[in-house]
C-alpha cells in the first residue's frame, strides 16, 4: 500500500505523510516501558498537491483549530501495542477527517412560511393565550 485511498479521485501518497514514534502513555507493563509504539502522523495539508483546492479548504476550515501555524495536521494514536497498528490507525483517522469534507455542503435555500403554517402559529398563539388567562383568578373592577 502506497497510497491512502480516501475515494475513487482522492489518493494521497504515503510519502506526503511524516511518522514519528514515541513511548505510549497508560497501562501496558514492560511494554510500554520500552517500545516505542505510540505513532504521531504530520501531513502538510496546506502544500500538498493530492487533495483537490476545495477539498483542501473545506479540511483546513473545519480543522483549523487542530492545525499548526505551518498548516500541517498532527494525528496520534497510541490505542494498540504495536506500531504497525497505530500506524494503521492514523491513517484510518486521516481518511474519516478527508472524507467527512469531500461533499460540498447543501446550499440553504431561502424559504417562507406558507399562508396556512402562518395562521396556525398565531391560532395556537391565541388558544395558548385563552388558556392561560383562563386559569387568573377573575378581576374585580374598582368603582
Amino acid at each position: 500500500m502506497d497510497m491512502l485511498e480516501v475515494t475513487s479521485r482522492i489518493r494521497i501518497p504515503l510519502r506526503e505523510f511524516d511518522f514519528t514514534f514515541a513511548r505510549s502513555s497508560g497501562p501496558g507493563g514492560q511494554n510500554v516501558n520500552k517500545l516505542n509504539t505510540k505513532a504521531t502522523l504530520r501531513w502538510r495539508v496546506a502544500r500538498s498537491e493530492s487533495l483537490p483546492a476545495a477539498v483542501r479548504g473545506r479540511f483546513m476550515e473545519k480543522y483549523r483549530r487542530r492545525l499548526t501555524a505551518d498548516g500541517d495536521i498532527l494525528v496520534v494514536s497510541q490505542r494498540f501495542r504495536d506500531q504497525g497498528r497505530n500506524v494503521a490507525d492514523c491513517l484510518t483517522k486521516l481518511r474519516e477527517m478527508i472524507a467527512a469534507v469531500v461533499p460540498p455542503p447543501k446550499v440553504r435555500k431561502k424559504t417562507r412560511p406558507t399562508r396556512a403554517a402562518r395562521e396556525r402559529r398565531l391560532a395556537e398563539k391565541r388558544a395558548q393565550s385563552q388558556r392561560k388567562q383562563s386559569r387568573r383568578a377573575p378581576r374585580r373592577d374598582d368603582d
